[in-house]
């Protein structure tokens, strides 16, 4: 067995015996907590308010954080079911996701448009570099909250402000990595294109692309990590639909373990996208 695949194998073990220690603990935690009623540690108000957000009270689960085989019985019941209809506050989480993926993908293709065509020429020439490099260390670092309440403001549509807002966090990493990219094509092959009288656009498609190709897939895999986590908090704020708006949903239903699941879900659909762009980042990269 070789080194690369023994480590793989350790690892993958490791992370099977962290997993077990997590559950484990989480099953001590809440198993004196498994077999009460929820509606035992109420009081009459909340009791009355639980019914008319359409639970019942009496249902056996846990009071409190939720038991492993409650989490289980929350994960089937989801996952049986991902594309229910129920109206508008009562979606399946496939619905929910395809919703947030849905915007994620236009507000991350608009960044690309304008990401990566800019940090070329930014990229090529010093001058712009240094001109632009002000505005873009101070726009880079404005959280998605303070950039919400203006989009929606100027554009009046919770959806196209959950889009613009990703736009507008994720193209910094994108264009700074492309810049960097490119700037750092080596001299000696941007030579051998001049002397050989290659076309600009020949130059910039056959020769600074596929060396700064590496640079500029970690950009965007860096960009895809912040409209995934920017889509999540855009949700919760403006509401509708949406896997953000899920778990705000649950939260004020009072339901812990959808919203566990929920989280869950996110972290597990954002583990994948980094999976695909670090494959695509993998398949550029030269190696020696």
């Amino acid at each position: 067995m070789s080194v690369a695949k023994n480590l793989k194998v350790r690892a993958g073990l490791l992370s099977g015996l962290i997993l077990v220690a997590i559950l484990g603990i989480w099953y001590v935690a809440t198993a004196s907590a498994g077999g009460a009623a929820s509606g035992a540690g109420l009081t009459p108000e909340q009791i009355e308010y639980a019914q008319m957000m359409g639970q019942d009270p009496s249902a056996k689960k846990a009071d409190g954080f939720p038991t492993l085989g409650q989490m289980g019985e929350t994960v089937w019941s989801h996952l049986s079911r991902p594309f229910y209809d129920n109206g508008p506050n009562d979606k399946g989480v496939g619905i929910q996701l395809a919703h947030s993926l849905g915007r994620v993908a236009l507000g991350f293709g608009l960044a690309c448009l304008v990401a990566i065509p800019l940090g070329f020429v930014i990229g090529m020439s010093p001058l712009l570099n240094r001109a632009l490099d002000p505005f873009i260390q101070v726009l880079k670092p404005i959280s998605p909250l303070a950039w919400m309440p203006l989009a929606l403001y100027t554009i009046k549509d919770s959806t196209l402000s959950g889009i613009f807002v990703i736009f507008i966090c994720s193209i910094w990493p994108m264009l700074v990595n492309t810049a960097f990219g490119v700037a750092a094509v080596k001299k000696e092959w941007l030579n051998v294109a001049a002397t050989l009288e290659v076309s600009p656009l020949r130059k910039a498609l056959q020769v600074i692309l596929p060396a700064a190709a590496p640079t500029i897939l970690t950009g965007m895999r860096i960009s895809m990590g912040i409209a995934w986590l920017v889509i999540v908090a855009a949700e919760m704020l403006v509401g509708g639909t949406g896997i953000g708006y899920f778990v705000w949903n649950e939260w004020n239903n009072l339901s812990l373990s959808n919203v566990i699941f929920a989280v869950l879900v996110i972290g597990v659909v954002g583990m994948l996208l980094d999976l695909a762009f670090g494959r695509l980042q993998k398949a550029v990269t030269y190696v020696d």
